[in-house]
């Protein structure tokens, strides 16, 4: 079994040309005191101020542009503070691996949570989406420790595109409300509709890719 701390990270993500150069420049110009630490930290506080306000757009729907800030929160937070590290030169392999990752199971239960707790999706949809995203990150854990490949990005997608995905729902939101649509004598909403398709192919995703790890390493471990 590879060794943890030296595993190769893999992020083929669509946006990857425009996040990497952003992410070096932030880590270039991010002041001294500011540590990987406080990065986690301001992550996990957009997240928060991303449930809170889905919460609260039960209120006021105007409550979508704080959710919409919360994303690009907590994108900066955790998508900095392993950049930072790698950037002074100071990582924490074990450490860095543990907290960051149990974090980021943290952060995407409040998050799904609060998008469940909003008027615009059902929380059992919510909960759907979450348990797809949660199977996948745990295939990428487990493809991590057998093979030492974190790979986070499946056909050009990955966290960041998700996150720029739901700023753009948002939007749509806002400006257009959640128009219910009709398919065969059966009536569902766009985000319940969204929330479906999301976790239909979380859950295809993490099927497929686990059968074919599996024919992979049954060849290898025979």
């Amino acid at each position: 079994m590879p060794d943890i701390k030296t595993h190769r990270r893999i992020n083929d993500i669509l946006l990857g040309p425009l996040e990497r150069p952003a992410l070096r420049w932030l880590a270039a110009h991010t002041p001294g005191w500011m540590k990987p630490d406080h990065m986690t930290i301001i992550g996990i506080i957009g997240a928060l101020m991303i449930a809170a306000s889905y919460g609260l757009t039960n209120y006021y729907e105007g409550f979508l542009w704080l959710a919409s800030l919360g994303f690009v929160i907590n994108w900066y937070g955790d998508s900095l503070d392993g950049t930072l590290a790698r950037y002074r030169h100071r990582e924490r392999p074990l450490y860095g691996f543990f907290v960051d990752h149990t974090v980021d199971a943290f952060t995407e239960m409040v998050i799904f949570l609060g998008i469940g707790l909003s008027p615009y999706m059902n929380f059992t949809i919510a909960c759907l989406a979450l348990i797809g995203y949660l199977m996948v990150s745990v295939l990428v854990y487990v493809r991590t420790c057998v093979k030492g490949e974190f790979k986070i990005s499946y056909a050009g997608l990955g966290p960041t595109e998700l996150r720029f995905l739901l700023i753009l729902i948002n939007t749509y939101l806002y400006f257009w409300g959640n128009p219910t649509l009709q398919f065969f004598n059966v009536s569902v909403n766009f985000l319940n509709l969204a929330g479906i398709i999301v976790a239909s192919l979380l859950f295809l995703i993490c099927s497929i890719s686990s059968i074919n790890q599996a024919r992979q390493l049954a060849r290898i471990d025979p």
